[in-house]
């Protein structure tokens, strides 16, 4: 346990200090704002209607900004679009740990490897929980603004709406972040592991979705996908609103709530324990 809290210390310290985790918190900060927030309330005001609020009433516009609407806003991007950075973050953080030979220096001169992995992982959970608060409070900062713009009351949603909003986007972030430590671990670097991961998230997932729809039987597989159990879980919770038209991307309706968990904490459980294992079992170098 003291070599596990020691390399957690040492890790967390890596990341508050690395340029990258910042960069994909703040690109993560502002597609979430963009895309929740920025155009559904420019095509309020203009009356234009944009590809995804065409024939969408004003009123509905109007709702899905203000702070009762946040929990769907907090989550309706990490499907796609955020778990697709997160993945990258995952990724970078064990796949550099080889590149830049650190694994091999932490494990000789410090705690086993185990300890050492450990201690990325929780580290890696830190983060990803400081991601989804931020998220949480940016969203109901810009939609109070909102509400003060436009006269409205300031509505906040229940607790118990908030808490799943955040409870889902920790165990989606949390999947798609330790899909890219898995990448990471696999490739021992983190160029491939970033072009892999992102190419299945953006695009793989998408066309076995596609085809799943073609050929009954690769229906079952393509609805047991991490990214189809995230989208579900985000739709679960009202990630895609009338005032997304034809619904977010990444954000589906395959599977209700209680199996898109399973499935998410079942993934979250395989990737930890796979990568810990190789980690364990193969050479460092």
């Amino acid at each position: 346990m003291s070599a596990l809290l020691s390399s957690t210390r040492a890790e967390l310290l890596r990341l508050r200090r690395w340029p990258a985790l910042w960069t994909i918190t703040g690109v993560w900060l502002v597609l979430n704002l963009t895309f929740a927030y920025a155009f559904p309330y420019v095509s309020y005001r203009t009356g234009d209607a944009s590809f995804s609020t065409e024939g969408v009433p004003a009123e509905v516009l109007l709702a899905d900004v203000l702070p009762a609407g946040a929990p769907g806003a907090i989550v309706q991007g990490m499907p796609l679009f955020g778990g697709a950075l997160v993945l990258v973050l995952g990724a970078l953080v064990a796949g550099s740990g080889y590149g830049w030979g650190t694994w091999k220096t932490v494990v000789l001169q410090g705690p086993g490897r185990v300890a050492a992995f450990g201690g990325t992982l929780v580290a890696l959970a830190v983060a990803v929980v400081g991601i989804v608060l931020a998220t949480a409070a940016v969203d109901l900062g810009a939609a109070s603004i909102l509400a003060s713009v436009e006269s409205q009351p300031i509505d906040l949603p229940s607790v118990s709406d908030l808490a799943q909003a955040i409870g889902g986007g920790l165990l989606i972030f949390t999947m798609w972040t330790l899909a890219g430590v898995l990448a990471g671990t696999l490739a021992r670097g983190p160029a491939l592991a970033v072009g892999l991961g992102v190419v299945w998230v953006l695009a793989v997932e998408n066309l076995l979705r596609g085809v799943g729809g073609l050929l009954d039987w690769l229906q079952p597989i393509a609805d047991a996908m991490p990214g189809t159990a995230a989208g579900s879980l985000a739709g679960a919770l009202g990630g895609s609103s009338e005032a997304q038209g034809d619904g977010t991307p990444g954000v589906l309706a395959v599977l209700d709530l209680g199996s898109a968990n399973l499935l998410l904490a079942t993934y979250v459980v395989v990737f930890a324990a796979i990568s810990t294992a190789l980690v364990r079992r193969r050479d460092l170098a």
